[in-house]
């Protein structure tokens, strides 16, 4: 067994901090670290915060987890911020927000750059998850970026989804009509201290509340607290009554996931035939000439790959 993991199911925050940085970076050692931690995960919940930028996600999330460990559990959070176009690294803005919670040593606290990942969600997310989970956290609480209707695919790696809106995020209503209004498990009208989001609330309720899974809406404020103890009842109850679906939930969330690499290596294989071939070159030609249109040039030029 790698030393790094020995750390990581030992619960040292060192080991778990560098296991997580190489996922991340898809390192050598990302490969043996989750193969040696796959059967020892699976007792972990997560709950995924998406909506729209400005919705206040990491401030109701870090108001979120005193409640969350009153409730008994272990929490730990990863937050997707936008990739630095300079770095490629997480510009970090999460942290910021979450201060109060850093200085938690119960609370392990990650930022993770999306990387372009469609919806925000970072790649290595899933196996971040994994490393949280081997590790003895029970709850991880998932934040991804503000990227409007994208951000449905965070749904895919989560256990549970909560959208996030505020009364002064631009057309809320439009908003909610959006791909949002079809992952939720629950929606929360965040800053409900401000004016307009008693309206805000009803529209959702209409929207949403009748629907035939009938998603819980809730409202809250992090500045008065109002709605924070019952958001966290709420989560710990659906998550609690939602187990029984756990494994066929799990098994479409494993299905997903094994799509993706095997498309993912399937691409990175068919952009390296591609990079040398003399065949691409001679379609592009024929492309800028105007003697072949671009879809008998993919089919053709396809069905050539496949038939080696």
């Amino acid at each position: 067994m790698l030393p790094i993991v020995k750390g990581l199911l030992a619960g040292e925050r060192r080991a778990l901090a560098r296991a997580i940085s190489i996922v991340d970076n898809d390192e050598p050692e990302s490969r043996e670290i989750i193969k040696q931690i796959f059967s020892k995960t699976g007792s972990a919940k997560t709950v995924g915060f998406t909506g729209p930028g400005g919705a206040g996600k990491s401030s109701l999330i870090g108001k979120l987890i005193p409640e969350c460990q009153a409730l008994g559990y272990k929490v730990a959070v990863l937050a997707v911020d936008p990739t630095s176009p300079i770095t490629g690294g997480a510009i970090l803005g999460d942290r910021v927000r979450m201060q109060g919670s850093l200085d938690d040593d119960k609370v392990f606290m990650r930022s993770m750059a999306s990387r372009g990942a469609v919806g925000g969600v970072s790649k290595s997310l899933r196996n971040a998850i994994r490393i949280l989970d081997a590790a003895g956290y029970n709850l991880v609480l998932v934040e991804s970026v503000g990227a409007g209707q994208l951000e449905v695919e965070i749904s895919r790696v989560v256990n549970m989804t909560v959208v996030l809106f505020t009364p002064h995020t631009g057309d809320n209503v439009q908003a909610v009509k959006a791909g949002l209004t079809e992952i939720g498990d629950m929606y929360v009208v965040n800053k409900s201290d401000l004016e307009g989001a008693n309206a805000l609330y009803q529209t959702i309720l209409d929207l949403i509340g009748d629907t035939e899974r009938k998603p819980a809406v809730l409202r809250a404020s992090t500045k008065t607290g109002r709605g924070i103890k019952e958001l966290a009842k709420n989560i710990d109850k659906f998550l609690k009554e939602k187990s029984i679906n756990y494994k066929e939930r799990e098994r479409k969330m494993l299905e997903d996931e094994l799509k993706d690499m095997v498309l993912n290596i399937v691409e990175e294989k068919v952009s390296s035939m591609l990079a040398g071939d003399k065949r691409y070159s001679e379609f592009i030609d024929k492309l800028a000439k105007k003697e072949i249109d671009p879809y008998m040039a993919a089919d053709q030029l396809a069905k050539e790959l496949f038939s080696r």
